[in-house]
């Protein structure tokens, strides 16, 4: 028995030695190419829900790419400018249009700034709403 085990050491270390030292002329493993990304967002047409839930972003030996997130970070960011500057624009649009529909347009004016209505009361321009510095009244 010690004499088999003695002999399938010898195998073992000797089939080793083979591998590592005479390999052939080729390396043991290959190079292989990096991963790139091969699906980025689109360039042509705006960023929807379905492109950023499609992005894979390729991993490299200590995480991801950096220059592929930040180009993926970069274009989101400038997509959701786009859109909230868009969003700010047809906001004060629509706050102009509904000033000209009620056919007031200084709607949007302070309220001391406007013309009283016949009804309402004119303000006192001798009381001043404001407490006075020196009483604290």
């Amino acid at each position: 028995m010690f004499w088999f085990l003695l002999l399938a050491m010898v195998v073992v270390v000797a089939a080793v030695t083979l591998a590592v030292v005479g390999g052939g002329k080729s390396a043991i493993l290959q190079d292989v190419a990096p991963e790139q990304l091969t699906d980025p967002l689109p360039a042509t047409r705006p960023v929807g829900r379905a492109d950023v839930e499609a992005l894979r972003l390729p991993v490299a030996a200590r995480g991801y790419r950096m220059a592929d997130v930040d180009d993926a970070l970069g274009r989101l960011g400038a997509e959701l400018a786009e859109r909230d500057a868009r969003i700010a624009e047809l906001e004060s649009a629509l706050a102009g249009a509904e000033a000209t529909r009620t056919g007031r347009p200084d709607l949007l004016k302070r309220p001391e700034d406007r013309p009283h209505a016949p009804w309402e009361a004119p303000e006192s321009q001798d009381e001043d709403p404001r407490p006075d510095e020196e009483t604290g009244r």
